[in-house]
């Protein structure tokens, strides 16, 4: 049993020998790497909204204004909970669950209503998506309150 021992102490040693030289070369050109990375992050960034901004129509830029919106507030409801406790915890489960059900509702109809997709939904008019949102809207509010108790 002695020999298995001393092949298997030789195999880590030398794989950690390995890692070490490969962890200071690789550490050596990290900093010229990341600076580039950074200005190429930054130059993505600006294109995209650049891009964004031009491109978008007014419609889509408020669905996704009310996006954002309902991703903050399930996100502070979800740090409420954490911090504050979640005594009434249907409470606490409806309201997050109409946050999140709107959101998807939200993104349903921004995916319909988008002019790039219309080959995806030939007979969905915009007027159709968003009667359906709002139906479906009012049918998941229903549910929530009912939910509170």
């Amino acid at each position: 049993m002695a020999p298995k021992k001393n092949a298997r102490e030789s195999t880590p040693s030398a794989a950690s020998t390995t890692n070490a030289s490969t962890t200071t070369t690789t550490s050596g050109s990290a900093p010229a790497a990341s600076v580039k990375a950074a200005t190429t992050w930054d130059d993505i960034l600006h294109n995209f909204c650049q891009h964004y901004l031009k491109q978008t129509p007014q419609r889509i830029k408020l669905i996704d204004a009310f996006l954002l919106f309902l991703a903050v507030v399930g996100a502070l409801q979800f740090i409420y909970c954490v911090v504050a406790g979640n005594y009434p915890f249907n409470a606490f489960l409806a309201g997050f669950c109409a946050t999140v059900g709107q959101f998807v509702l939200t993104v349903s109809l921004r995916i319909q209503t988008t002019a790039s997709n219309k080959s995806d939904f030939p007979a969905v008019s915009p007027e159709r998506a968003f009667a359906d949102f709002v139906v479906c809207s009012l049918i998941l509010q229903f549910f929530c309150v009912n939910f509170i108790n």
